[in-house]
């Protein structure tokens, strides 16, 4: 099966880890990635202007690179990572050269990202989420018919044991992390937590912390994300990975239940003490292969009972290591993808 992927393959990015995987599991792989078109992350002012400017010329350079790829690579398959660059056009010039398009979107809301994901999914012969309220967002909202659920999953390759150093004990140690995106929810819980607990050693890692407010939390914040390798290092130098979850947005009907992190800690051999919800208890066993908890009360009791508890957190984080290298990789993943790709 020929495949042409189109997403971002930066080190530790999931659509680059999912690409690789369909790659092990057979597939022929041709690779458009819009970071080599499309430039998202400058920080200056006037180079965020310029970037403005620019933009509709970059957009226009990244599809007609999709179009000569299809002549050249003649995939059978065009599938799509997301796809907030991909003009509906684009989509409709693959299915003029005989390919069938898929979708894969990993976010909670498909009203997000712009103007070209809502215009696109109709024309879409598969879609794949990673929530299981996005199939009947997708059908309720935008009629499609075809779609499927498959959660995220760990990349081997990035989220792996390392040998950590004095150095990366240093920077990275620490008694609980929180490893993800700024969001008023994730900002509450964590200055909850740090307010009931001002002993423990607390690190936040991510993008658009500089939005908080709380000042509880103001000397955690690490005012950078983690990614690739040192994504993987941060989980194994912190006793406790918390798993707070997105709260719902405009374009969703629910908050995320699961995410890539769920499967990122216990795949970097950490120990994950997630939110509780009737989705995300199905994949990790609560208290034997994870830690659970219920808003940020349970949170508070849960971070104290497990930092107390050296020996228990320790044989859980062996067991959710064991689990998530047998069940949730993500060639696990490739394999249902190209099961249902088949089909087509």
């Amino acid at each position: 099966m020929r495949i042409l992927a189109i997403g971002p393959l930066w080190r530790g990015s999931n659509a680059g880890g999912l690409f690789r995987a369909l790659s092990r599991n057979g597939c022929l792989i041709e690779v458009l990635d819009e970071f080599y078109f499309i430039s998202l992350l400058t920080k200056t002012k006037l180079t965020k202007i310029l970037e403005r400017v620019i933009r509709p010329l970059q957009l226009n350079e990244f599809n007609n690179a999709i179009k000569a790829k299809i002549k050249l690579f003649k995939p059978d398959v065009v599938f799509v990572y997301k796809g907030a660059f991909v003009y509906p056009a684009t989509l409709q010039f693959a299915k003029q050269n005989n390919c069938k398009i898929v979708l894969f979107y990993p976010d909670v809301s498909t009203t997000a990202h712009g103007v070209n994901i809502p215009a696109s999914i109709p024309l879409y012969d598969l879609i794949f989420t990673t929530k299981t309220f996005g199939i009947t967002d997708m059908q309720s909202k935008y009629g499609a018919k075809n779609t499927s659920f498959v959660p995220h999953g760990f990349d081997p390759e990035i989220h792996r044991k390392h040998t950590i150093s004095p150095d990366d004990k240093k920077n990275f140690g620490c008694d609980v992390s929180f490893i993800g995106t700024w969001s008023p929810k994730k900002e509450l819980w964590l200055s909850i937590l740090k307010q009931k607990c001002p002993e423990i050693d607390l690190k936040i890692w991510g993008e658009q912390w500089f939005k908080a407010n709380n000042t509880a939390i103001k000397d955690c914040i690490q005012g950078t994300a983690v990614l690739g390798d040192l994504y993987a290092i941060a989980i194994q130098c912190s006793k406790i990975n918390l798993g707070i979850l997105s709260e719902k947005i405009a374009g969703s009907s629910s908050g995320d239940l699961i995410t890539s992190r769920t499967f990122h800690i216990p795949g970097s051999s950490g120990f994950m003490l997630h939110e509780r919800n009737e989705e995300s208890v199905l994949y990790f066993k609560e208290n034997e292969e994870a830690g659970f908890f219920d808003g940020p009360d349970e949170l508070v009791t849960k971070v104290k009972e497990f930092l107390n508890d050296d020996s228990t957190r320790e044989k859980i984080r062996l067991a959710g290591y064991a689990r998530a290298t047998a069940d949730h990789s993500l060639d696990a993943r490739a394999d249902i993808i190209i099961n249902q790709l088949k089909s087509l």
